[in-house]
């Protein structure tokens, strides 16, 4: 790892916002403002003997991984880089994360006229969310009172502290329930008026004249909040936080904009949850799901999806208005444990946000990478199709003059037969009416069934591997004195039991994977 810093040291760059790198980092205008931030290693970790598995070089972030071999014996260190619009390591602080990330969506919401901002911090349980998404309300409180003190607008739509009242509501989703963070924990529901807007029945919101007032609700909110104790914290948050601020006429009490601020749930791996108890379990189900929703619409809004799932969960069904409307703007701040027992959470946690844009970042260490290493690393198959697509976008009218120069032919007499392959998956002019093509549709299915397939294969390896590990202490066992040999059957049945479970396992998911080549 020393000599990997070695190596990339003075790689890292300024932080630019997006305005002014045109079309660099992040992309002009852009609706999606995706970041990381590592914290430093902790007391717990250290007495753990860990050591700094993270490296973070602006705009890209690296987890330095151990792996053991197929032998299960020699060891090997795997580097997996991916890059953000901003990339901040153990020594930036709170400010300069709200600097480039939430402070600009102060500025855009403090503008009124209907707009939508949200700030979202997933992580891994104990990554600092919290700790970063509390530092960010005090700043947001401080500058939307200053913002609106400066702002002198002609037009009544926009907000000023002449004709603007801001309002503070906070509750949580915990276990697929709505409650009430600054009334008495109060259950609610969430219901929709007949011109299809979300409305939460029974959310109380509170007025705020000054940013004191903004904070003492901010930590009312935060006392009530639902914690437990899990694997990885003592006190890990369990449900979802939203804290919304509504900007609002003074005299009609119109709205006129509204920021969410969301501290989401500390994101678990199944592995990490069989110690818990049937709640736990559930919990984390629950929460897992609601951040595979979020993805999804996410990346829709980026994407100029005509079609957001936002109905996949209560998360995304309460925050609709900042996925569906047209001057919704997003924030995703991911935040990395650095500790070397910690680094399948991390690619975890920075897989989901790399997903999460469907317009990769421009920067790179190199002019060649264009896309996060981890992102280039796809089945050929995957990497065809792709090509296939994006050569029938490009040459749809030349076609017949370009297709030598993009697809390798075996025989000059099959290429009828290619181009009208291709030609099947074209899109037709008025895809955009009709929302995602059938081309569409099975590449993402083919995306999702090969990822699930890499993975459950992955984990099969490394099992394998352990199982190995064992079956030569087990020879050993066997053959010196004093030998239990039931004990030795018993547990080579219930070894072979498992690779046997294991190995149908990955042939259930790699039939269906076969029958979408097809």
């Amino acid at each position: 790892v020393r000599r990997w810093r070695e190596d990339h040291a003075g790689m890292a760059r300024p932080h630019r916002h997006a305005v002014d790198t045109n079309g660099g980092s992040g992309g002009k205008n852009d609706n999606i403002c995706v970041c990381i931030r590592k914290r430093p290693l902790n007391d717990k970790e250290r007495k753990k003997k860990e050591h700094d598995a993270v490296t973070v070089l602006h705009p890209t972030a690296t987890v330095h991984s151990a792996k053991l071999r197929v032998d299960g014996i020699h060891k090997y260190l795997d580097h997996n880089s991916f890059r953000f619009d901003h990339s901040f390591d153990e020594d930036s602080s709170t400010e300069q994360v709200y600097q480039y990330t939430a402070q600009p969506l102060v500025s855009y919401v403090c503008g009124g006229r209907g707009v939508r901002a949200t700030v979202f911090a997933y992580g891994q349980t104990g990554s600092g969310k919290t700790h970063t998404m509390s530092g960010i309300q005090k700043m947001v409180a401080e500058d939307i009172y200053s913002t609106l003190a400066d702002n002198v607008f002609e037009d009544d739509s926009c907000c000023s502290c002449d004709n603007t009242t801001i309002s503070i509501a906070i509750f949580e989703i915990y276990g697929g329930r709505i409650q009430d963070l600054l009334n008495k924990r109060n259950r609610l529901k969430v219901l929709e008026d007949g011109r299809g807007e979300v409305v939460i029945s029974g959310l109380e919101e509170f007025e705020a004249s000054t940013p004191e007032d903004f904070l003492a609700l901010i930590e009312a909110g935060q006392n009530n909040r639902t914690t437990h104790a899990t694997e990885a914290n003592d006190e890990s948050s369990r449900s979802h936080s939203i804290c919304q601020v509504l900007f609002r006429d003074s005299t009609s009490r119109r709205l006129k904009a509204k920021l969410s601020l969301v501290d989401l749930a500390g994101s678990e791996r199944g592995s990490d949850t069989k110690s818990h108890n049937r709640q736990r379990r559930t919990e984390s189900s629950d929460i897992n799901t609601s951040l595979l929703a979020l993805k999804e619409c996410i990346r829709a809004i980026d994407g100029d999806s005509r079609h957001v799932p936002y109905r996949q969960s209560k998360l995304t069904l309460i925050l609709k208005d900042s996925f569906t409307s047209n001057y919704a703007r997003t924030a995703m701040i991911a935040t990395l444990a650095p500790g070397s027992l910690s680094t399948d959470h991390t690619v975890n946690t920075l897989r989901y946000a790399d997903r999460i844009k469907e317009k990769k970042i421009g920067d790179s260490f190199t002019p060649s990478q264009r896309r996060s290493p981890v992102r280039q690393a796809k089945s050929p198959v995957r990497k065809e199709i792709v090509e296939e697509k994006v050569d029938m976008k490009e040459h749809r009218d030349e076609i017949d003059e370009n297709i030598s120069d993009n697809i390798l032919y075996e025989d000059d007499n099959n290429v009828e037969e290619e181009i009208q392959e291709l030609t099947k998956f074209e899109e037709p002019d008025n895809v955009e009416s009709q929302g995602p093509s059938e081309f569409d549709q099975v590449v993402q299915q083919l995306f999702d069934e090969e990822e699930q397939l890499l993975s459950l294969h992955m984990q099969s390896i490394q099992q394998n591997a352990e199982y190995i590990t064992e079956e030569n202490k087990l020879l050993e066992s066997v053959q010196g004195e004093n030998v239990d040999v039931d004990a030795y059957a018993l547990r080579l049945a219930e070894i072979l039991q498992h690779k046997t479970e294991m190995i149908q396992a990955v042939r259930g998911r790699l039939e269906p994977f076969r029958e979408l080549l097809r």
